[in-house]
């Protein structure tokens, strides 16, 4: 089936925020503050903050899409995967000790860490309530019961990936480029290639068709990952919209684990003794970004970045139930978040 309308991708984004405010309402008023730490975290509590771009539920309305047409049948599964990430996103804010997320004040600093991992667990649950609505909208139980198992699932790699992004982080030894890649895989990679094959899962029955979207949103987010290592370090903020400030935040993304392990030993004894510094100057940061490159980390980091993105098309290209319209604004989108 071919898409009957044209696509605005505002209101694809419109409607899953509708969708969303359905299952984040008061209940009683007695409860009425802890859904407005979630609006607040989501950005939907009629203020000015900013709301995320909400890649993963617009990838997986446009995999539905593509197959199916209309894309409103879809939302529940969209409203599941928003809630899903921002679920861990509060969590993570408590276990990085982030004050600041999308240039507002996080949960844990304006309400106590206690009342900000109970709301991220209340997030997590609202994530699966969404998933119901998919029954009354006439799909079947089956249907239903297969995504909720994918859902957990992805829930289960995202945490498996936390937990060794925790444990790396207080390890004295750098993460290997190897199990970077592997906590990637699962912290990044796992949920938007989940939040496509739901999007396709709901639309068919044909497991050939469901695995080649699969394979499309893994190849994506791993592109999408290292993309956004590079710009934590080389991107510019009038163009990326936030500070490079990966460096000074001694975060260990793959340009510094490659160098790592690819510098010389004084290199690698220089840039270990930089990233023990608690507060980096600038010209620490000059120094640490200039082993980087002389290592080549941000070549490698680049192509690939680059070898992702292109794989993520070619499994796109290889979809011939895809209809065209929706193809070309997934490349667009491919295109417009994968700079490197």
């Amino acid at each position: 089936m071919t898409v009957t309308r044209d696509l605005d991708l505002s209101v694809l984004l419109a409607d899953t925020e509708a969708e969303i405010l359905r299952v984040v309402r008061d209940r009683d008023a007695s409860t009425a503050g802890v859904y407005e730490m979630v609006r607040y975290h989501l950005g939907l509590d009629g203020s000015d903050g900013t709301r995320g771009k909400r890649i993963r539920p617009l990838l997986g309305l446009l995999a539905y899409a593509s197959i199916a047409g209309d894309h409103r049948a879809a939302l529940p599964g969209a409203a599941a995967v928003e809630l899903g990430h921002n679920f861990s996103l509060v969590h993570d804010d408590i276990e990085d000790g982030d004050v600041e997320r999308r240039h507002r004040a996080t949960l844990w600093t304006l309400h106590g860490v206690p009342q900000a991992i109970n709301t991220g667990d209340l997030i997590f649950s609202l994530s699966r309530i969404a998933l119901h609505r998919l029954t009354d909208l006439g799909f079947s139980d089956a249907k239903v019961l297969r995504l909720m198992r994918l859902y957990d699932e992805t829930c289960v790699r995202l945490c498996e990936g936390q937990y060794l992004d925790i444990a790396s982080s207080a390890s004295d030894a750098p993460m290997t480029v190897e199990l970077y890649f592997d906590m990637i895989g699962r912290k990044t990679a796992a949920l938007i290639a989940a939040s496509i094959e739901a999007g396709a899962l709901l639309a068919t029955d044909d497991e050939a068709v469901i695995g080649g979207y699969r394979r499309f949103g893994w190849a994506l987010g791993l592109a999408f990952q290292l993309n956004d290592d590079l710009l934590g370090i080389w991107g510019e903020q009038r163009r990326t919209g936030k500070e490079p400030t990966d460096v000074s935040r001694r975060k260990k993304t793959l340009p510094v684990l490659y160098a790592f392990e690819h510098a010389d030993a004084a290199a690698r004894d220089r840039l270990a003794a930089l990233y023990a510094i608690p507060e980096p100057t600038a010209a620490d940061i000059a120094g640490i970004v200039a082993i980087l490159e002389r290592t080549g980390a941000r070549t490698f980091t680049r192509t690939e970045a680059r070898r992702y993105r292109d794989q993520a098309i070619a499994e796109l290209g290889a979809l011939e139930v895809i209809d065209p319209e929706v193809r070309d604004e997934l490349i667009g989108i491919i295109n417009g978040v994968i700079t490197a």
